[in-house]
C-alpha cells in the first residue's frame, strides 16, 4: 500500500473541520492533507530536526517534542482528533500516550504495523524476521522498540480505559475488515475514553 493511499485512509476517520493533533507526524504530509481536503486545523508534534524542517516548507504548524515526555502541555480535549500514525511502535512510554491521546483528544486515531499479518508469520516460520513495506527494516536496525499485533492493540485499549469504535486493517490500498489480525499489514483503531 502506498504511503498516500495509507494517508487518505487515516484522512477519512477524521471529520472535516477537525483541531487535530499527529503525534509523530514526520514530514506533516497527513497533516498538510487534512488541511487541504478535510478542512482541519491543528498541529504536529515531531522531534527530528529534518521532519521539522520538511512540516514547516509543508505549511504545517509543528512542536518539536520527544513524546516520550508526554503531552502535559497540552489540556484535556484540546483537539477534536489525536492522531498516532506509525508511531506507536516507537515510543518507550506507549500506554501513558495511548491514554494522553485520550485525555487530549476526543477521538484517537491508531496506526501501526501488523506483526501478525501472514506474510509476517511466514517469514518467522522460516527463521527470519520479516522485512515489508510496513516493517522495512532488519532486526538490527530498526527503530521499532516493540512489535504490536491488531489482536493484542485490543486488549491493550480496553485495559488501559479506552473504547474501540472501530478497527480494521489496511493492505495494498484495501480496507479489511474481516480478519485484520491475520490479513492486513497495517492496524487501525479509532478511541475514545471509556
Amino acid at each position: 500500500m502506498s504511503e498516500m493511499a495509507v494517508l487518505q485512509s487515516i484522512a477519512r476517520l477524521v471529520p472535516e473541520g477537525s483541531r487535530v493533533l499527529d503525534l509523530g507526524c514526520g514530514d506533516g504530509a497527513l497533516l498538510a492533507l487534512l488541511q487541504k481536503e478535510r478542512g482541519c486545523t491543528g498541529y504536529g508534534i515531531e522531534i527530528a530536526d529534518a521532519n521539522v524542517l520538511a512540516c514547516v516548507r509543508r505549511g504545517v504548524d509543528v512542536i518539536q517534542l520527544n513524546l516520550d515526555e508526554g503531552l502535559a502541555m497540552f489540556d484535556d480535549a484540546s483537539f477534536d482528533v489525536v492522531l498516532q500514525i506509525n508511531t506507536l511502535q516507537h515510543l518507550r512510554n506507549a500506554e501513558t500516550m495511548l491514554r494522553e491521546t485520550a485525555r487530549v483528544g476526543r477521538i484517537g486515531i491508531v496506526a501501526f504495523p501488523n506483526f501478525a499479518y501472514w506474510a509476517n508469520r511466514l517469514s518467522v516460520a522460516r527463521g527470519r524476521m520479516p522485512v515489508t513495506k510496513t516493517l522495512p527494516y532488519q532486526w538490527y536496525d530498526t527503530p521499532n522498540i516493540r512489535v504490536g499485533t491488531h489482536a493484542d492493540f485490543e486488549q491493550l485499549a480496553r485495559r488501559n480505559g479506552l473504547r474501540i469504535e472501530d478497527s480494521f486493517g489496511l493492505h495494498e490500498g484495501r480496507t479489511l475488515r474481516l480478519w485484520p489480525n491475520l490479513r492486513a499489514s497495517t492496524a487501525v483503531f479509532r478511541l475514545t475514553k471509556g
